[in-house]
């Protein structure tokens, strides 16, 4: 009995048990929620449903009285969409009028801010540059200035016996009529070299209920003044985005690069550049954005005029709700406005990607977990 006792083996005493859910790890998580549940409750009601109720207008044809949610409202489900892009008639011919000077907008705009932008950057930056804090702030007080106050500002610079016309006026150019002039400026253009007359087969069609005379206009002369606008108030605010990212630029890579030969322009393209690509892909996203959703300008020194030739996407929804009352195809703009800009912006991602990106993500996908 005794060799028995001897021989049994000891017995371990057994570990509690760890409470799945509980503990710190609970706490945290509960408390993580309810320190986010504040935002969640306030995008959830000032963001997303307002969204969800734009869409259903979007698909009725309320012409703002009353609620858009009662039975009342007739449902007309994809008409006002389909009237933007496949029934003839003045919606779809003002909507594709505003895509054309749009896109000859975000053509210009957004290249020459980024360039400017970057240009006002690399001076600003110089080393052997005095007063720094004089220029930054110049370049960077449009920016921060009413845009309705710069605009009515350039309503006179552009006036016709405005400052700009008196200055072409000492050149001996004889200044046009900056607001009242819809001539496109491809058009002048033709005209300088001779042709006056359009070709017969620009004329006879072209798509989405435009010739193609209309689409190879150009942007108009009144188009050019809010062009020119907008690239003086915005190059100070990208300047600064760009300025940041090039103080972050390592020294010694610049002074090796100088120690190996590198001229000041190969400096610029093979470092500078490389290591302030995900600065200049905001700058660029940022100016696709807020170029497609151009209003305040639109809406203070044009309104659409003249003929429509500075008609833009985002003031064509506002007048079509608020001024004609067809809430509907004023909605189904917007969320057309919404689709270009996501699709735009997908795209420059993949243009912008660097090409080792795709190889990385595959070899990510292959790699077998260690515990299996």
């Amino acid at each position: 009995m005794a060799t028995e006792a001897l021989r049994a083996p000891a017995t371990t005493p057994a570990k509690p048990r760890r409470r799945r859910g509980g503990g710190i790890r609970g706490n945290e998580n509960i408390a993580g929620w309810l320190f986010v549940a504040p935002v969640i409750v306030i995008l959830g009601l000032f963001l997303l449903l307002p969204i969800l109720m734009a869409l259903w207008v979007s698909l009725t044809d309320w012409n703002g009285q009353g609620s858009p949610f009662t039975a009342d409202v007739p449902f007309v489900g994809g008409d006002n969409y389909t009237r933007l892009f496949a029934e003839d008639g003045l919606d779809r011919r003002d909507f594709m009028t505003s895509i054309r000077n749009n896109m000859y907008y975000v053509g210009i705009v957004v290249p020459v801010q980024t360039v400017l932008a970057l240009g006002l950057a690399l001076v600003v930056n110089n080393r052997l540059l005095k007063g720094k804090g004089f220029f930054r702030s110049a370049f960077y007080f449009p920016s921060v200035t009413s845009s309705v106050a710069i605009s009515v500002v350039f309503l006179f610079l552009f006036a016709n016996s405005g400052a700009v016309n008196k200055l072409l006026g000492l050149l001996g150019v004889d200044g046009p009529e900056w607001f009242a002039d819809s001539r496109g400026v491809l058009h002048l253009l033709f005209g300088a070299v001779g042709v006056d007359t359009p070709p017969g087969a620009l004329t006879s069609g072209g798509p989405f209920g435009l010739t193609w005379w209309d689409w190879l206009a150009g942007p108009s002369v009144a188009m050019v003044s809010i062009i020119c606008l907008v690239i003086w108030t915005t190059s100070g605010t990208f300047m600064l985005m760009f300025l940041a990212a090039l103080q972050n630029v390592p020294v010694a890579l610049d002074e090796a690069s100088t120690l190996d030969g590198a001229t000041r322009w190969q400096r610029f393209r093979h470092v500078t550049l490389p290591l302030i690509k995900p600065t200049t892909f905001l700058v660029l996203t940022l100016g696709l954005i807020g170029s497609w959703q151009v209003f305040d300008q639109v809406y203070v020194m044009s309104q659409g005029d003249p003929a429509k030739t500075t008609l833009t996407p985002a003031y064509l929804s506002y007048r079509t709700a608020f001024r004609d009352f067809d809430y509907g195809s004023g909605a189904a703009i917007s969320f057309v406005l919404f689709l270009i800009i996501i699709l735009l912006t997908v795209l420059q991602r993949r243009v912008m990607a660097d090409r080792d990106e795709p190889r990385r993500a595959r070899w990510w996908r292959r790699r077998v977990p260690e515990g299996s």
